[in-house]
Order: C-alpha cells, then structure tokens, then sequence
C-alpha cells in the first residue's frame, strides 16, 4: 500500500433498529465496497490484543465507543465472550459435560461436529467466533425449544439458582422477560422456591452467565446489547439450558460482524485525527478566509488596469490556505503533526496530575511530550464487564470542558501520537492536502492570468493599503 495515496476509511453510519443478520450482512457488504486498505499492524486483531500504541490501544478503542461512538458495549461483551471461552475450555472434561454444546434445529446449522476444542482461527474468519453457520435466513422468530418443559420446569432451571433474596427476585423477573419475548403466557412463579438444585444450577460458571443475562442480553439491562426481539429470545432460550460457549452463538457473530464492519473502520478513521473539534473548526475559519480574501484580491486585479503580475500576489495565500483547509477537514493540523503529536481528548484533559508522566525515552527530546500513563477510574470501569451502565453524563469532566474558555479548547495541551504506522498515515495525508492545494491553487492562477484586463477600475477607484 503506497502511503502517499492512501485514503482514510469510509464513515460507516448505523443502521436504524436493532442488530440483526439481515443488517450485519448490509454493513459487512458495503465495508467491503468502499474498504480502503487498513495497515496490518492496525488490523483489528492486534487492536484488541493491545499491540498497537497510542492512540490505537484497546483502551483507545474503548473509550472511542464509550465517548464518541455511544455502543461500547458490544466491545465489552465481545472481550468478555473471548475471555469465557479460553476459561471454560480450560476446565476440566467432567466439569464441561455438565454443558453439552447447544443446537437449535431449524434455526442454525452447525458447520461441524461437537468441539472439545475452541474454534480456530482459520474457523473463525469463515464462520465467525462462533462457528456457526448463519446461512441466509434471518433468524427463526419461533425457535424449537419444548414449551410445555419451559413453562412447568422453570423453577429447575438456572435461573432459580440464586445466593440471594436480591437474585432470586431478579431471576424471577428474568424469566418473566423470557416468557414474554417467546410469546409465551406469563407465570407465578411467587411460590417458587430460588434455592432448587438442578443440572443447570449445576453448570460450571453458572452465575457468571446470570450476571452476563442481566447486564447485556435481559430487557432494559445496565448495558443492554441492540438485539432484535428473536435474537434474544433465541439467545435467553440456550443459556437457560447450557454455559456452554456455543449458547451465545445467535449473537456473538451478530457483534463481532458489527464491531470489524463498522465500529473498528470508523475507529481509525477518527484516531487519525490530531486535534479536537474546536482547533479544527479555527484553523478551517483561518484557512478558508486566505481562500477568500485571494479569490477577492483576484476578482479586482482583473478588473483592475494593472499588469498580470500583480494577480501572481494571490498564489501565496492559495498555497496557505487550501492545503490547510483540505488538511483541517479530516482532522490535521500541520503545525500538531510536525510535533508528532495529537490533542487530548475533553475527557483526558481533567484527568489527575499522576494521569500523564513525562516521556523518559531517550530518543524524546520534546519536555513538553507526555505519555499516558494512566486514564484514572474509568479505564478499570469500562475494561470491567460488570461494571455500571455506560454513561459519561456524571463524570466530572463534562460540566468542567463546557466551562472552559473558547482559546483553552482551540490550543488544548498536546500528547505525542507514538503509533509509528499511524504517523506513517498522517504523513501522506499531509503530503495529499499539500499536492491538491497545489494543483487546484496553479490551476486557479492559470485560469486567473489567461484573463485579460477589464480596466473597469483605475487607480483612483481601489486602495490596497
């Protein structure tokens, strides 16, 4: 890939309604059509397994969806997901019999036997995390499951497994959800008792997977994932009867698929930048009023008596203005760049003192370059997932970045960008924005000098000061 003309990614919008096959298989579809190369060393898989450098780390891409993107959750249940697969396939083979892997006929088919091993990689990239094969069907909106063992054994599932009154009355409520959404009439279950042993409640991380039910995949949950009314009555109906891995298949593919297709594109995209909103806005004002006052220093030249020489004066406020305005839209200043630096984020910029240490490399001559050492409570808050809903509106910074003067958000303190691909790409963005205000500056002054003089104003009609 030839960095000079690379191009950034394409914005991936979201799609209306909740995630589904039929709308993963449109994102997928159109990032494949207007994907531009993304370097291998920015590809997804080392994003995730933290081996990129800032500002392209996982808690980079985190604080992206919590911030800016507002669907962190999916990254947070697609982490936890991985992590639960690795540990439950470490588990002993007693204890994973106890979670037989699940299957629901009609609804999707398997693309191979039961695993005793977790899906590889090369399973992965064909059929997703899961190993499941969606085929093209959207998803079944009666799935096959015995409804009359669902309505009188509910009480010997795992959901009646509770270390509290607290639990029990959630579980309850859980399972009332459950009902709903499989069309399924609605039950008293206040004569049950939460403390009932079964298979289920036998399960190997059984209360992980009610924790998990109760923060992402049950209605109004802390952070609900968007799923449509089958996947989750799909989802609810297979972790009622196995913790095994493969329960959450319905919608593993369904986040993961969003996550590549749309929210790791639109990732990089945005990490290409290099200053905040407010600087870019500034320098666009800066740059475009050079274009303007040379195209009016150009109008009156021509109509002016002078000789064609004097119109090449409107050429060095082209060449300053249009590769800056050009730079500035997608989020470049040269002045940040040259620094190799980048802006800190509004919720960066309130963190503690401890937050941002001096660099110590010895190739770092810069005093005024810093290294994220830190990103305070949240950084531990967004990596947990069971943490609280995810929502920035409390936290301090929010009140203290909209009190802030205009001039200390134009010039926010700077933190060097240490991602050497990334200034890589930055670079030839830079050297792009300088050849097209190049060209279209020449091409303008050609246009400009073939026109022959108006003599509509003499010397006494104009001043220049």
């Amino acid at each position: 890939m030839s960095v000079l003309f690379y191009k950034r990614p394409d914005y991936v919008p979201k799609l209306p309604g909740p995630l589904s096959l039929t709308q993963s298989e449109i994102i997928a579809e159109k990032t494949h059509l207007s994907r531009t190369p993304i370097p291998a060393k920015l590809s997804f898989e080392n994003i995730v397994q933290n081996k990129a450098q800032t500002p392209c780390t996982l808690q980079d891409f985190l604080e992206y969806l919590f911030y800016v993107s507002h669907d962190v959750e999916t990254l947070q249940f697609w982490l936890w997901l991985q992590d639960y697969t690795k540990r439950f396939y470490a588990d002993s083979p007693a204890e994973q019999s106890l979670s037989p892997p699940w299957s629901t006929v009609g609804t999707f088919q398997r693309t191979r036997g039961v695993p005793d091993q977790p899906p590889k990689s090369a399973d992965k990239s064909r059929f997703g995390a899961s190993g499941y094969n969606f085929g093209q069907q959207e998803l079944s909106t009666t799935p096959r499951f015995d409804k009359p063992s669902f309505i009188a054994g509910t009480a010997n599932t795992q959901w009646s497994w509770a270390h509290s009154s607290e639990d029990a009355d959630g579980q309850v409520e859980l399972k009332r959800q459950a009902c709903r959404l499989l069309s399924l009439p609605d039950m008293d279950l206040s004569h049950q008792d939460p403390k009932l042993t079964s298979p289920a409640a036998n399960q190997p991380h059984r209360y992980e997977i009610d924790r998990i039910i109760s923060h992402y995949l049950a209605s109004d949950s802390p952070r609900e994932l968007n799923l449509s009314p089958q996947t989750r009555a799909v989802v609810l109906d297979a972790l009622q009867h196995t913790t095994h891995p493969s329960g959450f298949s319905p919608v593993c593919d369904l986040v993961e698929s969003t996550l590549r297709a749309r929210s790791y594109p639109n990732f990089i995209r945005w990490s290409l930048r290099n200053v905040n909103e407010p600087r870019a806005r500034f320098i666009r004002r800066i740059s475009v009023a050079h274009v303007v006052l040379a195209v009016l220093m150009a109008f009156f030249l021509v109509l002016s008596r002078e000789s064609r020489g004097w119109r090449l004066w409107c050429f060095p406020l082209l060449l300053i203005g249009l590769p800056v305005a050009i730079a500035a839209h997608k989020g470049i200043c040269f002045f940040t760049h040259r620094s190799q630096s980048r802006n800190l984020r509004p919720w960066e910029q309130f963190s503690d003192a401890a937050a941002f240490v001096k660099s110590v490399d010895n190739d770092d001559d810069d005093d005024d370059a810093y290294s994220m050492a830190d990103r305070g409570g949240n950084k531990s808050a967004l990596l947990d997932p069971f943490g609280p809903s995810n929502s920035y509106d409390h936290e301090s910074w929010v009140e203290a970045y909209r009190r802030k003067k205009w001039s200390q958000k134009v010039f926010a303190r700077n933190v060097r960008v240490r991602d050497e691909t990334l200034r890589s790409i930055q670079k030839g963005i830079v050297t792009q924005s300088w050849l097209w205000g190049a060209l279209i500056g020449v091409s303008f002054m050609v246009l400009v000098l073939a026109l022959p003089k108006a003599g509509v104003l003499g010397k006494h009609d104009y001043y220049w000061g």
